[in-house]
């Protein structure tokens, strides 16, 4: 009676066993659909254009466009016709570690947390990825100063018209939330020694990114841009590279981020 009980709680164990491992299986293959719909979407979301009749001018604000391969961020002059913003980051007037003043600044929005205390892919905690994927986070603005950034592969100029400038600032401006007359903007350190962060309108999810939100600021200005760009690729396949242009735009531009 022992053994044929024995034999019954046996069958029962494999089954539940083979169930799990069939679950197991099937979680993993639908995780792995949902992944790879979720890079198709983006593809073809960030193929998409915005102001498909955009045309860069001879002339104008001279920006840039820089990634490290995951964030994208919009690089930015301090002080413009259309705006000076010390008035709205008074950091901006002290020098940098080696003496010079800032000449630009780079602007990027992100995950509150993550720009504030995760340096690296391996500082991710399983529970942050977990939140954002499934309630987003509050977003943060990053404000990184720079004197006479050089262009590159990653760091791709852009020029603008005036208007289309300003629209642009304005877009930016939107994202700070206001404050009351007088009072200073709280900003926030970071693992990033020279960064300033500042509290941010929006919210971070899977399909509101930092990448997103460069790729709406940009079109919003007017440039030509895909309609979703959750991803760094998605944004600065539509800047052309310094290498793709000719030798006279590059050297105008160099002269214009060397000012």
């Amino acid at each position: 009676m022992a053994t044929g009980r024995s034999c019954g709680w046996c069958g029962v164990a494999e089954a539940v066993r083979t169930a799990a491992y069939r679950l197991a299986l099937w979680l993993t293959g639908g995780l792995s659909a949902a992944i790879l719909l979720f890079l198709l979407a983006a593809w073809i979301g960030s193929s998409i254009p915005r102001n498909r009749a955009w045309v860069e001018p001879e002339d104008g604000v001279t920006i840039m466009v820089e990634s490290n391969g995951f964030h994208t961020g919009i690089v930015l002059p301090v002080v413009t016709a259309q705006k000076d913003w010390r008035a709205d980051f008074p950091f901006l007037r002290d020098p940098l570690p080696g003496g010079d003043l800032p000449t630009h600044i780079d602007v990027g929005w992100g995950e509150r947390e993550v720009f504030l205390n995760v340096p690296s892919w391996s500082d991710l905690k399983a529970q942050t990825v977990l939140r954002i994927v499934t309630e987003g986070g509050p977003g943060l603005l990053r404000v990184v100063p720079f004197a006479r950034p050089a262009p590159g592969e990653d760091w791709r100029p852009l020029r603008l018209r005036p208007a289309e400038y300003a629209r642009l600032v304005r877009r930016i401006e939107a994202a700070l939330p206001p404050v009351a007359p007088g009072a200073g903007r709280v900003a926030y350190t970071s693992y990033q020694a020279n960064a300033r962060n500042f509290d941010a309108t929006g919210r971070y999810t899977l399909g509101n990114t930092c990448n997103q939100w460069v790729g709406d600021t940009l079109a919003a200005a007017g440039v030509e841009m895909g309609r979703w760009t959750p991803f760094a690729g998605g944004v600065m396949k539509w800047i052309t590279r310094p290498a793709e242009r000719s030798g006279e735009w590059r050297a105008r531009t160099n002269r214009a981020l060397a000012r």
